[in-house]
């Protein structure tokens, strides 16, 4: 069976329109939202997971590479949209979350990490091994040839990993594989000014170097089944600031990817960017558009608005959603703390707020998703007036009067989630045509 990802490297090469927005959240709301959305169409959702959400520690979300696949397959039945469409990728697979350690233990790791993950049935996975280890000189940029032979190293363990499914099932889809990085890291540029378009020097450097090492390591055909380059094509955020994509700053880097016919570029951080701008990122080759905290950060806004609208209704048993959310953050700032800075009074307003959105590392937590249900269930058994609904979620007050959206309050959460996933639809399916209000 083909990798559906493949598919649309091979036809890209072909000159038809299309693209992948890869969806990286663990948040069951929002693959709720993603997979209703995606019912409207035949084809493909990706989900992806960050190696720091899913590991065989668990991560932050206390899952396993499994346990991920198996909710998110749950939820795919839940909500009646076919299994067998959703792809999972792992993103960042590497040993950037033991970057601490030595090169030996961090290694090791890494590997045990990737090996779950083919393990358990992902088809996309992204080779990050960009980040200096603790044994890696200090003061100077970590080398290309040290970069691809880590990647090599995490290559071979996946593809062994691969032919023991292969031999339990022949038909068994093979992985595809994604190199290279990002810069800056992972989770929001702190500032704009950092954020430097990937140079065409730059890709060739990456190739190379990995063409070199895959050969060292007996892995020669190894780019038959690497299918994109992760670049920086000048997108990014910080907490309260987005860098938009620029054609002509990114115009070199993307003449630069007709000349590899196997390869298109992945994108990270395209969060926040207009449906115009995720149009032409798509167009211009970077066709695997991959979007997170933004994903949250909806979730977040769709999550306060009900609870002003809870504060106004309800007198006694109220959730505190809000309040909830933000002494759990309080109470262990691990998360923020590094990426928020400022007066106590500025630090506050970024965890409401921020565009980073490190939110997202409190919402599985036992009190912060009682606090939601709750909210959901109060307002649920309330009648809640149209013109509030307006106040607080006008683009669902439209829906809901002219009769597109049922009245409650998941239905309201989940439409404010589409809107920013119709814009990744915009962006990769040729021909979709997205609302003026969602425009």
């Amino acid at each position: 069976m083909k990798n559906p990802i493949r598919e649309i490297v091979c036809r890209r090469k072909q000159g038809i329109h299309c693209a992948i927005p890869s969806f990286c959240t663990a948040n069951g709301i929002v693959i709720e939202a993603i997979m209703e959305q995606a019912k409207r169409f035949d084809d493909y959702v990706l989900i992806e997971a960050t190696a720091n959400q899913v590991n065989q520690y668990g991560g932050y979300t206390n899952r396993k590479p499994a346990d991920f696949k198996d909710e998110v397959l749950q939820i795919a039945e839940r909500v009646g949209f076919p299994k067998e469409k959703v792809i999972f990728g792992g993103d960042h697979l590497g040993p950037l979350i033991w970057a601490d350690e030595p090169e030996k233990e961090a290694m090791e790791k890494a590997e045990e990490l990737v090996r779950l993950f083919v393990a358990a049935g992902y088809k996309k996975i992204h080779l990050d091994t960009s980040m200096k280890l603790g044994s890696d000189a200090k003061g100077e940029p970590l080398a290309d040839d040290i970069i691809a032979r880590r990647g090599a190293r995490l290559y071979r363990a996946c593809e062994e990993e691969y032919k023991k499914l292969s031999e339990g099932d022949p038909n068994e889809m093979r992985p595809v594989y994604i190199i290279g990085s990002e810069v800056p890291i992972p989770g929001g540029a702190q500032e704009e000014e950092i954020v430097q378009v990937t140079s065409p020097n730059a890709v060739e450097a990456t190739v190379e170097a990995y063409r070199k090492e895959f050969a060292a390591a007996g892995c020669e055909d190894a780019f038959e089944n690497i299918v994109a380059l992760v670049v920086q094509p000048g997108v990014e955020f910080g907490d309260d600031s987005i860098c938009h994509y620029d054609r002509d700053k990114a115009a070199e880097l993307c003449r630069k990817l007709k000349e590899y016919d196997g390869l298109i570029y992945e994108g990270h951080s395209t969060d926040y960017q207009s449906p115009k701008s995720l149009k032409q990122m798509a167009e211009d080759g970077i066709a695997i558009l991959k979007v997170g905290p933004a994903l949250t950060f909806a979730l977040r806004e769709a999550l306060f608005a009900l609870s002003m609208m809870e504060k106004e209704l309800i007198e006694e048993g109220r959730s505190d959603f809000m309040e909830v959310l933000e002494d759990c953050m309080k109470e262990e700032p691990k998360y923020w703390q590094k990426h928020y800075h400022g007066s106590a009074g500025e630090q506050a307003v970024k965890r409401r707020y921020s565009f980073s959105d490190r939110c997202r590392y409190y919402l599985t937590r036992p009190e912060v998703e009682e606090a939601i249900e709750r909210l959901m269930e109060n307002l649920s058994q309330q009648d809640i007036p149209l013109n509030m609904i307006s106040q607080y979620m006008p683009a669902q007050y439209a829906r809901i009067r002219d009769g597109e959206l049922e009245c409650s309050p998941r239905e309201m959460v989940r439409d404010h989630i589409v809107r920013l996933v119709d814009h990744y639809n915009y962006a990769a399916k040729d021909g979709y045509i997205i609302s003026e209000a969602l425009s």
